[in-house]
């Protein structure tokens, strides 16, 4: 008699684990404890706002089911980051009787009767939302909050009575008198640097393909969960930037940063481009050529300098052919060059000193002069304090192949090969999940990756 029973949850997904991954997100991991899943969590019912984006790659927790009755905000100077737990709306376990169980194992076969016994049902876990708001439009992060605090019965198990907040970063001391106001609900307040120390060990020791490291040819190569991860080089890029060393559980120091970040990006391209987000402006990156913007190596020697290992397209100075070209340009508008038998046409269109850099050019420049930079500073403090490890985290990343590259080329190049640059795939998320791992129930994690 051929097996024609159904293969289980845990079967189907181990299946996938052979699957190759070509972005972020595209992948449905079902280990023990939690895994990645990628569909649209739809469930709610929320209409987003615009401006509110939601990060599809839930993480799914199909063993926890207690009741959750807080969620997280990680409040920055350009994002708020917000974590909330949802149930599944239609997974259920059937649970045996009371008089069933207390059958010896396999009995039911020799008790027929017994099967006829009406079993009861739980709820099977639930899953970690992610969604992210542009911190200067709060007031739309603060309603979906009220909206998850109006449906905490059929989304968690409790009461809207009972809503926490557990609430880090600048904005969680800013917005806190707001967020009581505007909520009506208890806001409680936590560290940054340890949130997001809580949040990555969280994702280093707890998530199958969370972690990976980025390459052209390999671009997302995929470490397996461990719990022997200290001591390690923290680098959150935001706003700003925070090098963080992390020796052991709740055991950190701040040992250095840069205060040309994420921000600074921002900024610069909102004064130079037309751009008004930060996914405007990384889309034009994308679309950009720095060659027009950056001076070379080989615009300097013509050729590499094989002594130092500098390629030719190695950028020797980022903005370089910018003086130098605005300049010939003037000259020429001063001059009259280019113009033939009086014709005004050529003189607004060739002669523009501005015309010869795109948007898009500048967009790619910038983003790899703030990228190299990070990952130079990065490497030069795992040096210092001996770090084999190096985690980048933060919004600025967003899963953006062009950073991530330039990232990882940095800490190869300077490392001479020795060292990775590790991304996660919720980069952007390490102090909300922090925050909500702070209210978690004992040995919550299956590595024990929350302390009590």
């Amino acid at each position: 008699m051929s097996d024609s029973r159904r293969p289980t949850l845990q079967e189907r997904n181990h299946s996938l684990l052979d699957d190759t991954i070509l972005s972020p997100g595209a992948v449905k991991i079902n280990v023990q404890g939690a895994f990645i899943v990628d569909e649209v969590a739809s469930h709610t019912g929320d209409h987003l706002e615009d401006g509110v984006q939601h990060d599809t790659r839930d993480i799914r927790l199909p063993n926890h089911k207690a009741v959750v009755s807080h969620v997280a905000l990680d409040i920055g100077g350009s994002l708020a980051k917000l974590v909330y737990f949802s149930r599944e709306p239609d997974s259920k376990e059937a649970r045996l009787t009371e008089e069933q169980s207390s059958l010896p194992r396999d009995s039911l076969d020799e008790y027929p009767e017994k099967r006829t016994l009406t079993p009861s049902f739980i709820k099977l876990g639930g899953r970690l939302n992610f969604l992210k708001f542009e911190t200067d439009r709060i007031d739309q992060c603060f309603r979906f909050v009220q909206g998850l605090k109006n449906k905490q019965q059929p989304l968690n198990g409790s009461q809207p009575g009972e809503l926490c907040v557990m609430a880090t970063g600048g904005g969680a001391y800013k917005f806190y008198d707001e967020m009581k106001n505007v909520l009506g609900v208890e806001v409680l307040r936590e560290d940054e640097m340890e949130c997001l120390i809580m949040g990555l060990d969280f994702f280093i020791t707890e998530i199958p393909r969370e972690v990976f490291t980025y390459a052209d040819l390999d671009p997302m190569h995929f470490e397996e969960p461990r719990s022997n991860i200290y001591p390690y080089l923290l680098v959150n890029i935001g706003s700003g930037v925070s090098m963080i060393k992390v020796s052991g559980p709740r055991q950190f120091e701040r040992i250095g940063g840069t205060s040309l970040g994420g921000g600074t990006l921002w900024g610069l391209l909102s004064l130079l481009t037309g751009a008004r987000t930060f996914d405007q402006m990384l889309a034009m990156a994308d679309r950009g050529d720095n060659v027009t913007v950056d001076m070379l190596v080989g615009d300097i020697y013509g050729t590499d300098y094989s002594k130092t290992g500098l390629k030719t397209s190695t950028i020797a100075s980022s903005f370089g052919k910018v003086f130098k070209m605005k300049r010939q340009g003037e000259t020429d508008a001063e001059d009259g060059s280019g113009l033939s038998n009086g014709d005004p046409q050529s003189a607004s269109e060739d002669s523009d000193p501005d015309r010869a850099f795109a948007p898009e050019d500048i967009s790619r420049s910038l983003l790899y002069a703030i990228s190299n930079n990070i990952g130079q500073i990065a490497y030069l403090q795992s040096e210092k304090h001996k770090l084999e490890h190096i985690y980048f985290g933060g919004s600025f990343i967003r899963g953006h192949r062009q950073t991530m590259s330039t990232l990882s080329y940095a800490i190869k190049f300077w490392s001479k090969g020795e060292k990775n640059a590790y991304f996660l795939r919720h980069e952007g998320y390490l102090g909300s999940v922090g925050a909500f791992s702070k209210r978690q129930p004992r040995n919550w994690g299956r590595r024990n990756s929350f302390e009590e």
